[in-house]
């Protein structure tokens, strides 16, 4: 994959899933196993949990633990890849009102920081754009060494209203709050 980590989410009807990227790296910037990396999003709707799975992620990490805060990531998540488990949710969320998968077809998190906390514990900062809109986020991440591949995972809660996600019609029907869970997964 390229310089970047897709990763989904998408609503129908009136589903939501977030997204999330995080931000973290190997020695030389190396790309993602897309097929070995999951990332999901889980909201509420009408107070059920629901699960998306987001089936494309790519990009390009950088980290060395002795050297955190030389870390960096570059992420892209494919906004019409998103799997809520059935195709006519799927096309909704794509639609205009929710991901405008036409108009912005990706998610994307570009690290700006990265700070060790301790035990393969580290905190990724950077911006989050989602259907037009950046904003600052920070991520706690935990990194390991899992046979050849160095593996981050970890969890964003993501607010659907801030990157106008859903109109307001669906407010009483889909929570706000989604947490956006990740495993990515890079070869060494």
């Amino acid at each position: 994959m390229s310089h970047q980590a897709i990763t989904r989410f998408d609503v129908r009807g009136g589903m939501l899933a977030a997204l999330l990227l995080t931000s973290i790296a190997v020695p030389a910037a190396l790309g993602i196993d897309s097929a070995k990396s999951k990332v999901t999003a889980t909201f509420k709707q009408m107070n059920v949990p629901v699960e998306g799975v987001f089936t494309k992620a790519g990009g390009s990490i950088q980290f060395d633990a002795a050297k955190p805060e030389a870390a960096s990531a570059s992420i892209q998540i494919d906004t019409a890849g998103f799997d809520l488990g059935m195709e006519d949710y799927n096309a909704e969320v794509r639609k205009k009102e929710w991901f405008d998968s036409k108009a912005h077809p990706q998610a994307t998190f570009v690290s700006t920081g990265f700070k060790a906390l301790g035990a393969e514990r580290y905190q990724a900062s950077g911006k989050l754009s989602i259907k037009g809109k950046s904003i600052d986020i920070s991520v706690p991440v935990t990194v390991k060494r899992e046979a050849a591949a160095t593996v981050f995972t970890g969890a964003l809660p993501v607010s659907r209203k801030i990157f106008g996600i859903g109109d307001a019609g669906w407010n009483e029907v889909v929570d706000d709050a989604v947490t956006v869970n990740f495993r990515i997964v890079q070869p060494q």
